[in-house]
């Protein structure tokens, strides 16, 4: 007789749910370990480091640390910090050009190492030095602040490269790594947030912009550790050659109006979407009639956003994942318009008089933001997938990341002239009712360029059939190009259930709501 039947009926329940239990907290583990066995726990070791502390805790502690330093050390107005906050993200504009140097610009026979170690070294430096100096001019602040933006969107790239190699190698494991990235990204956000305000409170500003040299350090680590093959023979004299192929082939693509009519859309839908976040955040911790919230509110605030863009994604993947993108784009438009009005019932101080607390309807206000935020970009990353052209596919596709990136930056500073315009200052909050007014209808204008989004549903091809076809199907591909072999390699790698898909997913640092 078998052992397990000797137990009673009621032991073997408990048994059962017994280990039901210590089965779920031992799982993660278990699985953590399967995945370090088929990859090398080197490449598993760097996904949590880039993805979950470098980005995850990192953005946290860079979002409200870098508020809170234009603020309180800078001095500047809400106008001009939410244009220099925008000038940070620069980097992630020219997403390709890293993309672009680490698959075909090998240094000392590596494409990766080299990379992890540059974005970590820059990125160390960089805080440290804006941690420790005093009185630091405002110009060379900022300089500090977008290396260490280049140095995290560096190590983005480098690491999505290594992601999209192991997918190729092992597409067996492709989900799995993809839910490994997602995982690492949105613990690290949520604990990045949380512990952002505290650390502010007790180190201040700059002490918070400092612990950012600690994941930094760590992408250096990755960039010793991590496993990749020596390329030997590397031809430099054809890099120039290479980066003109590249070139010449997304400009061919971006000529097509099936492509470029979505790009347009994309661009000003967000260009539109102006920022006045800076404005809200003078108004929530300065205004002599506003809330006057705390540094661990005010991260607590942005933790619960976190949340709802988790939210968001949920949403959307099991109600809307196929409906046909304009449907989805007309409803989260409206949702989103309306949304803003949320700051007009805070500001205006309406939610007092119904006897609703300011902190309950920040953090509903932030939670709903989000989610409707993602829920708009969500169909945007699937139309993204569809538009990239079989050969060079990693390459544009992080193309219309960086034009998505340059609508982001439109909004931002449009937002930010529209706080000096309205004259929204640190200690003059008069019209910033108006400006949340004049940015909720603004959010409704893209309702009217709906047509140039394609008609069909996400499960239809969008593109024609020849520029699906990869140059290696038409036996164009160059023999023993290695260091261009990961660029012309990823075909079909960028549709909706594949790892680069999944991989830009989770990754609410490309968009910013």
């Amino acid at each position: 007789m078998d052992q397990e039947e000797g137990f009673p009926p009621q032991a073997q329940i408990e048994r059962g749910a017994k280990n039901g239990i210590f089965g779920l907290i031992l799982s993660p583990f278990s699985w953590l370990k399967r995945l370090s066995d088929e990859l090398h726990w080197s490449f598993v070791l760097g996904v949590v480091i880039v993805y979950g502390i470098n980005q995850g805790v990192g953005l946290g502690l860079s979002k409200v640390g870098t508020q809170y330093y234009m603020k309180d050390e800078q001095k500047l107005q809400p106008s001009e910090a939410q244009v220099y906050h925008a000038m940070i993200m620069m980097p992630w504009i020219v997403k390709p050009l890293w993309g672009l140097l680490t698959d075909i610009v090998p240094i000392w026979g590596r494409r990766r190492r080299p990379y992890f170690v540059f974005a970590g070294t820059v990125g160390v430096i960089s805080m440290i030095i804006l941690s420790l100096k005093k009185d630091m001019y405002l110009g060379l602040a900022l300089l500090l602040l977008i290396c260490g933006s280049a140095g995290a969107a560096v190590g983005d790239v480098t690491i999505d490269a290594c992601v999209t190699e192991n997918s190729i190698a092992h597409p067996s494991l492709a989900g799995e790594m993809q839910s490994l990235c997602g995982l690492c990204s949105s613990v690290g956000q949520l604990i990045g947030f949380i512990s952002s305000g505290f650390l502010v409170h007790r180190i201040g500003s700059k002490g918070a912009l400092g612990v950012l040299s600690i994941p930094a350090a760590l992408v250096i680590v990755v960039g010793i550790i991590i496993q990749e093959p020596v390329i030997r023979n590397v031809s430099y004299k054809r890099v120039s050659q290479k980066f003109l192929d590249a070139g010449r082939a997304m400009w061919m693509a971006l000529r097509s109006p099936v492509v470029w009519k979505p790009c347009l859309y994309m661009y000003l839908s967000l260009a539109v979407s102006l920022h006045i976040h800076e404005g809200m955040f003078y108004w929530y911790t300065d205004a002599p009639s506003g809330p006057s919230f705390s540094q661990e509110a005010v991260g607590s605030i942005s933790a619960v956003g976190a949340i709802g863009s988790l939210l968001g994604v949920l949403l959307y993947q099991n109600a809307f994942r196929n409906q046909p993108f304009r449907r989805v784009l007309l409803l989260a438009q409206l949702l989103y318009g309306a949304s803003g009005m949320l700051d007009l019932i805070l500001v205006l101080r309406i939610n007092l008089i119904l006897g609703v607390p300011d902190y309950v309807v920040v953090v509903f206000d932030a939670a709903v933001s989000h989610m409707i935020g993602r829920l708009k970009w969500m169909p945007l990353l699937v139309l993204s997938s569809k538009l990239c052209p079989a050969g060079i596919e990693g390459t544009f596709f992080a193309l219309l990341m960086s034009i998505d990136h340059v609508g982001t930056f439109s909004a931002a500073w449009g937002g930010g002239l529209l706080l000096h315009a309205l004259n929204v200052t640190r200690t003059t909050f008069d019209n910033l009712w108006l400006a949340i007014l004049i940015r909720s209808l603004f959010r409704l204008l893209p309702i009217g360029i709906l047509f140039l989004i394609p008609s069909t549903d996400p499960n239809v091809a969008i593109l024609p059939t020849d520029m699906l076809r990869s140059k290696r199907d038409e036996g164009l591909s160059e023999p023993n190009n290695t260091e261009m072999e990961s660029l012309i390699s990823r075909t079909d790698h960028s549709s909706p259930h594949s790892c680069k898909y999944w991989s830009r997913l989770f990754k609410k640092k490309e968009c910013k709501y």
